[in-house]
């Protein structure tokens, strides 16, 4: 329904767009190039993004996966907040993988 983009120069480095759930509600997804994440891109957009949802007179909603620790904190740094929580279950595997932890040490793999 409506998009946002960040650009350095003339590259397109991040991006959020919303998509029309239903009538009076857009969901918001976001994405940034690796080089540029942990810069708050990803918040800016998300946050800019709602705005422009709020205007147009639709309700704006973020939804993540909470093992998705990085794009549920975007949620929570974007002004966003747990309205609603829908669980699964994941092998630890899975959920290690999807935030990046190093086999073994069980850590993070952030700078």
């Amino acid at each position: 329904m409506l998009g946002v983009g960040a650009y350095m120069d003339d590259e397109l480095i991040g991006m959020a767009g919303c998509s029309a759930d239903c009538d009076s509600m857009w969901q918001i997804g976001v994405d940034v190039l690796p080089d540029y994440r942990r810069k708050r891109i990803a918040s800016a957009l998300t946050s800019r993004l709602a705005s422009e949802i709020l205007e147009r007179d639709k309700v704006p909603f973020y939804c993540c996966a909470w093992s998705n620790i990085r794009s549920a904190r975007n949620a929570v740094k974007s002004g966003f907040v747990p309205a609603w929580v829908e669980m699964t279950i994941k092998p630890a595997e899975v959920v290690d993988e999807m935030n990046h932890v190093v086999p073994k040490t069980g850590m993070p793999d952030c700078p």
